[in-house]
């Protein structure tokens, strides 16, 4: 990939990140409008108890684009509204003003104001003073206000300016006990949740085209030829690794610091991975095939994936250095899964979720569900320590063992992990739409595939009469 190329490739991801995150918030705001609103459209916060000996409660500032500058919009943004329950026979007011007005009110007077709730506390911050001069209800600057002996509410459309919200005793008296619940309301809310996801559906598409111009190059059906069933016994995902040189005995300690180039960059790889499967499902959809860079590319991310868990926590089978590249090397690690001319239309609606889930639940135990050590601590049961891992990690950690102790990894292991992570990649390449030829519950173990030849040893140099002299030459 030329360095033009690779700048594509960063600003595609990069563009694919922020397009996963417009999805998700429009996607989060579509359910929470579903699923969170009170009958009459409201989203409310739990109810909390709030308590002063003093004379009032009040809200910290409220500033909503009170300075000149400040960006606020003109118009109905939202509606809130405070469901307040006193906790006697007293009636309660609740009002709320510009907060110049309120500080004129409460000079002197002694008050709480609430600086912070939390799920455990509530705290608030006092001012000492006497009662006030008049009772909250005569003044003429409350924006909106209620008052009464049971539960009020009170509702209020957001505006240009700076409030506070203040809680008393209808009579001024000290002693304000009330349950309080805020909700709020806005007809923006489902615009906005659309507007997310078309700008998120854009800038995917934007993030599809760069990666794909990125990886695009002439295709050479010499170099990768496209197959259609593969043989039996055979499946059309190569996974091999091969043992080479002997391991160190401590770098196996480090090497999760040593990846981490490797896993940033992985990280934007797989965001692009998942959004170009899913431009490749729908033309496999529409089309029957699978776009071929796209194809090109989820190989190379595989193929690089592959190259790191063989070198770090996946096989710590080698200490050779991954190259970042895509492209297939001379790594002691390959990768490959050959191109389909065809594919079904009909599978790629069902074979990535419901066909797989007898291979996910397998998979899980190899990467991620077998494992779990947990200490606790005291009598809260709070969890201090807690490790997991699969049955590939726990594999790789005694080879690690192993080689710390005895400078060898055990062949018939070292077979076994490959055979795991052989059938984990299977997995991954049908769930990303590659092939069709559903996966064989079968533990290929080995460094090689089933179908490639053994190692050819060195050749002996044959005897004959050329020989002879080199012979008597070493002798003489």
């Amino acid at each position: 990939m030329s360095a033009g190329k690779g700048v594509l490739a960063a600003v595609g991801a990069l563009v694919a990140m922020l397009a996963v995150g417009l999805i998700a918030g429009g996607g989060g705001l579509l359910w929470g409008y579903s699923s969170d609103r009170t009958p009459d459209g409201y989203f409310t916060s739990p109810e909390v108890e709030l308590a002063t000996d003093q004379f009032a409660l009040t809200s910290a500032d409220i500033d909503l684009g009170a300075r000149p500058g400040d960006w606020f919009p003109d118009g109905r943004l939202a509606t809130v509204r405070l469901d307040v329950t006193p906790a006697g026979d007293s009636p309660v007011f609740v009002g709320i003003g510009p907060e110049a007005d309120v500080d004129r009110y409460l000079q002197g007077v002694g008050f709480s104001e609430v600086t912070a709730i939390r799920s455990d506390a509530v705290t608030y911050r006092d001012t000492v003073g006497v009662a006030p001069a008049a009772v909250p209800a005569q003044q003429n600057f409350w924006a909106a206000s209620v008052e009464g002996p049971v539960g009020q509410s009170l509702t209020w459309e957001l505006e240009r300016g700076a409030w506070t919200v203040v809680i008393m005793n209808a009579d001024g008296s000290a002693g304000v006990s009330v349950d309080v619940a805020a909700g709020a309301t806005t007809d923006l809310l489902i615009p906005v949740a659309l507007g997310l996801l078309a700008a998120g559906t854009i800038f995917a598409l934007l993030a599809a085209v760069l990666l794909i111009v990125a990886i695009r190059r002439p295709i050479d059906d010499a170099t990768h030829p496209a197959t259609g069933a593969a043989t039996v016994g055979h499946y059309p995902v190569r996974v091999e690794g091969h043992l080479v040189g002997d391991l160190s005995r401590w770098q196996w300690l480090v090497k999760w610091l040593l990846v981490i180039p490797h896993l940033v960059v992985l990280a934007f790889l797989w965001t692009a991975f998942a959004l170009l499967t899913v431009v490749a499902g729908f033309s496999i959809l529409f089309t029957g095939r699978y776009p071929r860079a796209i194809f090109d590319f989820n190989v190379g991310v595989m193929r690089w994936t592959w190259r790191v868990a063989f070198y770090s926590y996946g096989a710590l089978a080698t200490d050779q250095y991954p190259p970042f590249t895509l492209a297939a090397t001379d790594y002691p690690a390959t990768l490959d899964v050959a191109y389909p001319q065809q594919l079904s239309r009909g599978l790629v609606l069902v074979k990535w979720w419901l066909l797989a889930i007898p291979h996910y639940l397998i998979v899980g135990l190899f990467t991620s569900g077998l494992i779990s050590w947990t200490t606790r601590v005291g009598d809260t049961g709070n969890a201090a320590l807690q490790l997991g891992g699969g049955l590939i990690s726990l594999l790789v950690l005694i080879a690690g063992v192993m080689v710390a102790f005895s400078g060898r990894y055990p062949e018939s292991l070292f077979n076994l992990v490959i055979g795991l992570n052989r059938w984990v990649y299977r997995v991954l390449a049908y769930a990303a739409l590659m092939r069709d030829e559903y996966p064989p519950f079968r533990l290929d173990i080995g460094g090689s595939e089933p179908d490639s030849a053994p190692p050819t040893p060195p050749a002996t140099p044959p005897a004959g009469d050329d020989v002879a002299p080199a012979r008597e030459a070493t002798s003489v």
